[in-house]
């Protein structure tokens, strides 16, 4: 009988083991402290590492287009009444512009309340703005952003695709050809996100080995502010849109767990966007929601950059003595209500959308910017899983509201 019992509790420790050193997560976890240990010992060879993770991002980013643009044409001419998608549309973009405005409007309230700003200013290791500004003196152009944006321009093109679809007369052939495509190309995908502790390993001895902990301590009160901000925002004002229609936010961040540790990795959100796709299908919102909320959340419904950039604006105010009239005020939310839509779709565009409100004010410095530099990197993890959960919480609500929720797949998420 002990023999048997024996037996029987070896092979339940050999089953536990095995499905640690098989899961992706496990790996990414201990990729993520490897970095950072190579990066804070051996720093010159944690910046060499930059490579890795950024060839990881770089691979995960030529399936983001095509995924953008399957999964919003076979979204709208699946539904197949236009006024299904108008409607799922205009909620989308209403429920974006709220959020998102309440997370400038905390972003600044925060920077305010406790002055991240006001810092021993001595020390400070300006570094040279001007690749990512470009040129901040000149007006800003929406011509010139739409261009440079490819994840704007795909969603302009899938959009338009999936309307005149459901005019076309061999509509069934063409759906039936693009879910084939859309087939490979999550295929494919599969695989190379067996890469992604090496992407994470990569991104995170970079990050270490480049910038040290110790140059963070003159800018470690913007950065606790910035992560103090957020949590706050995930917890109270996302915890509580999903309380309203009895769902645990906590439960919902240990669904996407693999997703999460994956963004603070490799300071993507779109690293994620494909496979919080797939979950939240499996979770229960309907495939012609997602493929139409999530898409264009990752460039209308950037929560955790709105936190960043009003606190930023604020931060640099403080930094440079510059009062900041309540109208100013206002007219800094305003701006960055529009201009921070489309930020996560090109590189160094926190600091161009930084840039352009700096100059429509006329009172911070823009050379500001360069005091930003040596944290920026460390606060990009906060700011895309903030993301990455905005977006999350955003298609639960539009399927509930839709009523495309299937409640059966729910068992292990809501609250009882």
């Amino acid at each position: 009988m002990k023999t048997t019992t024996s037996n029987s509790s070896r092979k339940a420790k050999k089953s536990t083991f095995k499905t640690i050193i098989t899961n992706l997560t496990f790996w990414v976890l201990i990729a993520i402290i490897a970095g950072i240990l190579l990066g804070h010992f051996s720093p010159e060879n944690g910046v060499k590492m930059k490579i890795v993770g950024q060839t990881f991002i770089d691979i995960i980013k030529l399936f983001i287009g095509p995924i953008i643009f399957l999964t919003i044409v076979l979204g709208i001419s699946g539904m197949g009444n236009l006024k299904k998608v108008g409607r799922i549309g205009v909620k989308a973009l209403a429920y974006f512009e709220v959020v998102s405005t309440v997370a400038l409007a905390i972003g600044v309230a925060i920077a305010y309340l406790f002055e991240p700003g006001k810092i021993d200013k001595s020390g400070l290791a300006l570094q040279d703005a001007s690749e990512y500004t470009k040129n901040p003196s000149a007006d800003f152009s929406w011509l010139q952003f739409f261009l440079s944006n490819f994840t704007l321009q795909v969603l302009l093109a899938a959009i338009v695709c999936g309307i005149v679809l459901n005019f076309y007369k061999k509509r069934e052939q063409t759906i039936l050809v693009l879910e084939r495509a859309s087939k490979v190309v999550f295929f494919g995908l599969k695989y190379v996100m067996y890469l992604a502790p090496l992407g994470a390993f990569g991104g995170m001895a970079y990050t270490i080995g480049k910038f040290g902990l110790s140059t963070l301590i003159p800018l470690g009160k913007l950065m606790l502010c910035v992560y103090a901000t957020m949590f706050l925002f995930v917890f109270l004002i996302l915890g509580s849109i999903l309380k309203y229609y009895k769902i645990n936010i906590l439960l919902i961040l240990k669904y996407i767990k693999e997703e999460l540790l994956l963004v603070l990795g490799t300071s993507s959100s779109e690293a994620a966007l494909p496979s919080i796709m797939v979950k939240l299908e499996q979770m229960g919102c309907s495939k012609s929601v997602v493929g139409l909320v999530i898409p264009t959340g990752y460039s209308f419904n950037l929560d955790g950059t709105s936190i960043y950039l009003s606190m930023s604006v604020i931060f640099l105010a403080q930094l440079y003595d510059v009062h900041l009239s309540f109208f100013e005020i206002l007219s800094v939310i305003g701006i960055l209500m529009i201009t921070s839509k489309g930020a996560a779709g090109v590189t160094g565009s926190g600091f161009i959308v930084l840039a352009s409100t700096l100059t429509a004010i006329h009172k911070i410095p823009v050379e500001g910017l360069a005091f930003l530099l040596g944290v920026d990197k460390f606060m990009s993890e906060a700011r895309a899983i903030t993301n990455l959960i905005g977006n999350t919480v955003a298609t639960i609500v539009i399927s509930k509201t839709e009523r495309d929720f299937t409640e059966l797949n729910l068992e292990p998420i809501v609250e009882e």
